[in-house]
């Protein structure tokens, strides 16, 4: 019989110290990680959920690897992050854009060649669904996108500011200059440029929005979750992965579309099952 793991993560701020004083405090990414908890449970996964000051990147690394320990071929891996997304100079040179995409955990970034270096220890055959509600900051041209879409939301009557899942460009800046020592030595490592390229198992993300676009938080859910549970509807829902994504995407603004692409082994059948099943 299948076994079905799952790691919910929200943070809702980050540790200043690492920061260089921004705590980037968000208002709905813990209840993110709480509700994503509850649709996994109720698919009888056997979940952790991390919130804020233990999203750390110890302890985040250490789940996911314990994860891969256990879990065997047709075995389910799900994995959910809600918090602040970022950029890291590419420094060994397996990025277009030459910036590396990272989630902002507690005490530290976690680089995304890290995170397929990780799905890389998953058995073959093993599934792996990841929901990331988070943005990244881009090259100048999606800067400038972000900046603008951020003055024209926020200029709404009779609404409050919108906050973006999105660590500002400076604060990148001045988050990898103040810690250059400790992600210099993961941007160098050869062998993690070849880490999405060595991913056995079959992982299936669908994240919040495009690379050039931003993931609005909210007053009870992010806006990628809230319309996610709306549609799973209490599991309601009985189409496939891409009825999902598609439904999710109907409910979006058009400037938030939720994006859908597979890492490692695509497995047409992990594809057409009904979400969240085991």
């Amino acid at each position: 019989m299948a076994k079905g793991l799952a790691l919910t993560m929200g943070l809702n701020l980050v540790d200043p110290k690492h920061y260089g004083g921004w705590s980037g405090e968000l208002n709905a990414c813990e209840a993110d990680a709480e509700d994503m908890a509850s649709i996994a449970k109720s698919k009888r996964f056997e979940v952790k959920t991390l919130l804020t000051r233990a999203a750390t990147r110890t302890q985040v690394t250490r789940s996911i690897l314990n994860a891969a320990k256990k879990l065997k071929s047709g075995d389910i891996f799900m994995l959910s992050y809600s918090g602040h997304g970022g950029q890291l100079p590419d420094l060994n040179n397996d990025e277009p854009d030459a910036q590396d995409e990272t989630w902002c955990l507690y005490d530290g970034e976690l680089v995304d060649d890290e995170l397929y270096a990780l799905f890389g220890r998953f058995a073959r055959g093993v599934r792996i669904l990841v929901f990331s509600d988070s943005c990244h900051s881009g090259t100048i041209v999606k800067i400038a996108y972000y900046q603008g879409t951020a003055a024209v939301r926020s200029s709404g009557i009779g609404s409050q500011a919108v906050r973006y899942r999105f660590m500002p460009p400076d604060v990148a800046l001045r988050t990898y200059r103040n810690n250059r020592k400790f992600y210099d030595k993961l941007l160098k490592n050869i062998k993690l440029r070849d880490a999405k390229a060595a991913v056995k198992a079959s992982v299936l993300l669908i994240s919040g929005c495009q690379d050039n676009q931003l993931s609005s938080d909210g007053d009870f859910n992010g806006l990628f979750t809230a319309q996610l549970l709306r549609v799973w509807k209490n599991g309601t829902f009985k189409g496939n992965y891409k009825g999902f994504h598609k439904a999710i995407i109907r409910r979006m603004p058009p400037d938030q579309t939720p994006n859908y692409f597979w890492a490692g082994q695509q497995d047409v059948t992990f594809e057409t099952q009904r979400p969240f099943t085991i």
